[in-house]
C-alpha cells in the first residue's frame, strides 16, 4: 500500500509570491495595452501593496508560530496592532501616491486583488497536482 505525499506548506506558501508576480506582470501588460499608462500604473501599484501586505502578514503569521511554539512572551513586534498600523501606513502612503500622480484608483484597487488571486491560483494548482494515490 502507498502512502500518500504530505502537504507541503512551505513551498505552497514560497509559490504564491509567485503567482502573485505573473499576475502583477500579465495585468500590468494587459492594462497598459488596453487602457494606457495611467491604468497601468494604478493596477501596477496595487500590486506592489498586495506583494508589500502579503510579506507583512507572512511574518506575522510566522512570528506568532514561531512564539507560540517557543512559549515566549509577545515582544510587541508581530502584535495585531502593530500589523494593523502596518497596514494603515501601507494604505494612506498608497492612497497619497495615487492621488499625487494621477494613477487609476480602481486600476490600483484591481491590482490590489493579486493577492488573493495568487492563493487562489495555489490552491487549483495544489488540487491539480495533490498525488491521490
Amino acid at each position: 500500500m502507498k502512502t500518500s505525499k504530505a502537504f507541503d506548506f512551505e513551498s505552497a506558501i514560497a509559490r504564491v509570491p509567485r503567482w502573485m508576480l505573473g499576475l502583477s506582470a500579465a495585468g500590468t501588460v494587459g492594462t497598459m495595452a488596453f487602457g494606457g499608462i495611467n491604468i497601468a500604473g494604478g493596477f501596477m501599484l496595487g500590486s506592489l501593496a498586495a506583494y508589500l501586505n502579503f510579506k507583512v502578514i507572512e511574518r506575522a503569521v510566522n512570528g506568532l508560530a514561531r512564539r507560540s511554539g517557543s512559549g515566549e512572551k509577545n515582544s510587541g513586534s508581530g502584535t495585531g496592532t502593530w500589523v494593523f498600523i502596518q497596514f494603515t501606513g501601507l494604505l494612506l502612503g498608497a492612497f497619497v501616491i495615487l492621488k499625487s500622480s494621477g494613477f487609476n484608483l480602481a486600476a490600483a484597487f484591481w491590482g490590489f486583488l493579486v493577492c488573493p488571486a495568487g492563493v487562489v491560483l495555489e490552491i487549483i494548482y495544489e488540487l491539480i497536482t495533490y498525488d491521490h494515490s
